[in-house]
């Protein structure tokens, strides 16, 4: 055939791709020009103006009833029935994927790898161990690309010691080991946690790359070793913005927030320009430090970089907001971006909400959730429930409860006995925590525990409380934390059972701990118990010689029990030992 018959086709083919005229397609095509078809489909398929989507969804149904009906395709490994189980892959249909390899009777390495790596690209990774083993089994030597797409899919199912079996394989069989393949194998063993593994290949690595770099400094990063982590940054010199995201985020995770600040820093100045993710990052981080200057600074460069419509970006801000107090421009923020926030963003709204008071607010989210209809989840409807009795609603906040559809989430039982017990409705805390339990569905946690002691302790339920307790053990298996014990000790002390108290603070070895001792401290000044009260100003004072709230507290209880001169000896001891108490603040 000429050239210029061939241009001819192949104006005709594109013509009958962009009409998604498939029929006439298959008609007007000889065997000798599916080379050309298969261009012409690679440059269409993805195209949504060329028809491209049916294009993945219809074409292999069509070529592959084609050669059943006995056209031009014959069941072997060539590059049309190759490219036939492409389509199949790429567009997740695999019991016509399966069907049409069961028929393949040459099925070479390419035929396996096209299979493999369209179970790998939709996540069946079991689907990619179980074809490797029947290739093994078919004597098919595996390439490269078929060993990067299996250590991938071991490395998704933390299966090690596969992985090993396939790195000594490659060094058996003298596999070219180029840096794809080295660094899948790299992060197989860093994600299963083989890092004196991933350290030795590090080493020997020929030309790495910096996606060698960057899953070593993950992995550093991940062990909490920022100093090494840092080291290894900084030798590598062609940092990308993946590796600044890598080092910046993960100085967050282990801690480092400042060291991160500075990096980030660093990166605004001689680094790559910043993507989605290094803004998301940097918010973070601003959240994290609780800098609001350094937020409103990201926040610009958003908007400078004109991404600020991106939803992503757009949650990550109002986070930090919230996050940082500055609900006013949460607020307009929220009301400014058409875009959909997450449910992750909403929750933190609502839970800054709550801890400013900003009830108007609260309520403007509230009825915007309803307004556009978004899924609501237990931990949304637990915010608003803790929101609404926060802010005084305790009727908003049951209606919220009543209206839940998930009867058996812990999370939004836990936020209703909080809320009771905020409002003094001790019973009603106990009532509703009991018939939580009544049927034995729903798994009482440490929270829900804490919740209804402090709805017993500030009601005087102290024969609940003591029950509760004692059943968190012996019937639910669960082991009380700090603040568990330091409410039973308030239970104690509030019920006027001081020598109890101590009892309870000997036999469980909790006198290391300084909120026990404010607790009782505190339970000593309501009872105007001076007596216990001394004692136990002592055993704080020995833990916590430099805390002024510890002085503070010990000379308030003195005071009212009207025992003066001990007060104001608590006031000269905080300043002979050159404390300065750390002023108040209200949000009022």
């Amino acid at each position: 055939m000429k050239w210029t018959c061939l241009g001819a086709k192949r104006l005709e083919a594109n013509t009958l791709l962009v009409k998604s005229r498939y029929p006439a397609l298959l008609t007007t095509f000889p065997h000798k020009l599916q080379p050309l078809l298969q261009l012409q489909f690679r440059q269409y398929r993805n195209d949504p103006a060329a028809g491209g989507e049916c294009v993945v969804e219809t074409r292999p149904e069509a070529l592959h009833a084609r050669a059943v009906k006995g056209g031009p395709f014959c069941c072997t490994s060539d590059s049309s029935i190759n490219y036939l189980l492409s389509l199949y892959s790429k567009s997740a249909d695999f019991t016509n994927a399966h069907k049409l390899f069961d028929e393949i009777l040459d099925r070479d390495v390419r035929t396996w790898t096209i299979l493999i790596s369209g179970f790998a690209r939709n996540g069946a990774h079991q689907d990619v161990m179980e074809q490797f083993r029947r290739m093994q089994l078919e004597g098919v030597t595996p390439n490269q690309f078929t060993l990067a797409t299996v250590l991938k899919s071991c490395c998704s199912l933390y299966e090690l010691n596969a992985g090993k079996g396939i790195h000594g394989w490659i060094l058996r069989n003298g596999v070219v080991f180029d840096v794809v393949l080295a660094n899948s194998i790299l992060d197989l063993y860093v994600k299963s946690g083989a890092f004196s593994y991933a350290e030795r290949l590090f080493g020997v690595i020929p030309g790495k790359d910096t996606v060698s770099w960057n899953i070593m400094i993950g992995a550093y990063l991940h062990l909490g070793e920022a100093r090494k982590s840092l080291e290894l940054f900084d030798s590598l010199q062609s940092k990308d913005v993946a590796s600044w995201n890598t080092i910046v985020d993960g100085l967050i995770r282990c801690g480092c927030e400042s060291i991160a600040a500075e990096v980030l820093y660093r990166m605004a100045e001689h680094g790559p320009e910043f993507n989605a993710i290094t803004f998301s990052i940097g918010l973070n981080l601003a959240s994290c430090l609780s800098v609001l200057q350094l937020g409103k600074q990201i926040h610009g460069k958003v908007l400078r970089h004109g991404i600020d419509d991106s939803g992503f970006i757009t949650s990550s801000l109002i986070d930090m907001y919230c996050k940082c107090g500055d609900l006013r421009l949460a607020s307009i923020t929220f009301e400014q971006k058409k875009v959909e926030v997450d449910i992750y963003t909403l929750t933190s709204i609502i839970s800054a909400c709550a801890d400013t008071g900003n009830l108007e607010l609260g309520r403007q989210i509230d009825a915007h959730v309803q307004k556009v209809g978004h899924k609501v989840d237990a931990h949304l409807t637990s915010s608003f429930i803790h929101m609404y009795s926060k802010c005084g609603c305790l009727n908003d906040a049951i209606n919220k409860f009543n209206e839940s559809n998930d009867d058996t989430n812990v999370v939004i039982w836990t936020s209703m006995i909080y809320g009771f017990g905020l409002h003094g409705r001790g019973l009603e805390a106990v009532r509703l925590f009991d018939l939580m339990l009544k049927d034995g569905i729903i798994a009482p946690n440490l929270f829900s525990f804490l919740g209804v002691l402090n709805a017993c302790c500030h009601t005087g339920l102290f024969e609940h409380g003591i029950r509760y307790f004692e059943s968190m053990q012996k019937v639910y298996c669960l082991q009380p934390g700090v603040e568990h014990y330091t409410c039973m000790v308030d239970l104690y002390g509030r019920a006027g059972r001081f020598d109890e108290a101590k009892r309870f603070i000997a036999e469980n070895g909790i006198s290391h701990l300084s909120a026990v001792w404010k607790s009782l401290l505190s339970s000593c000044r309501l009872q105007k118990n001076s007596e216990t009260g001394k004692w136990a100003c002592e055993r704080l004072l020995e833990l916590e010689p430099l805390d002024s709230g510890s002085y503070v507290l010990c000379s308030n209880m003195f005071a009212a029990d009207d025992h003066w001169d001990e007060a104001a000896e608590a006031r000269s001891l905080m300043l002979q030992s050159i404390v300065n108490k750390v002023p108040g603040q209200s949000w009022i």
